[in-house]
């Protein structure tokens, strides 16, 4: 898998060793497959840090009032659309902050494959990054259906089914 011109940059910052951790061409790749599956120009930069249960749960704590680790929190930045930008530019979209040992747990919970849950986790929090919410019913069900049709479309489970219980 190689990353190209015209494919996401990836500012991939490692805070903990955990093993099976997605390197920063994976990455890429998956950033670019939500690009497309939402019709976004793929000239953008994502900041994507894998961190411990601590640091998550701080931030967590700090940003959402919730006070323990969570497996993906989105951090956009507002700054693709900045005026005066090369149009060639690459547009910083925002910072990624996923919890590892969440994403394993999680994973292994659900019964789910653990570079699966991590392809769906980063396109959940780049939709947060494109505006996309869960809050409502309505914006849930679009939301969901974005990342249901492009895991599906990878040859991957739906991740909102329960494989345990198929």
């Amino acid at each position: 898998m190689t990353v190209t011109a015209d494919e996401p940059k990836v500012d991939l910052q490692l805070t903990c060793a955990a093993p099976g951790l997605p390197d920063s061409r994976h990455l890429s790749a998956w950033l670019a497959l939500a690009c497309d599956a939402i019709g976004r120009d793929r000239r953008i930069e994502v900041s994507i840090r894998i961190v411990d249960e601590e640091e998550s749960r701080r931030l967590n704590r700090d940003f959402r009032s919730r006070d323990r680790p969570t497996n993906v929190l989105s951090f956009p930045s507002g700054l693709e659309n900045l005026a005066g930008l090369p149009a060639d530019d690459a547009r910083f979209l925002g910072d990624l902050v996923i919890c590892a040992p969440v994403v394993a747990e999680e994973a292994a919970a659900q019964g789910k494959a653990a570079q699966a849950h991590w392809q769906h986790l980063v396109l959940h929090g780049f939709l947060h990054l494109n505006g996309y919410d869960h809050e409502t019913d309505e914006q849930a069900h679009l939301m969901e259906g974005i990342e249901t049709r492009l895991m599906v479309a990878q040859g991957l489970p739906d991740p909102y089914k329960d494989p345990i219980s198929n």
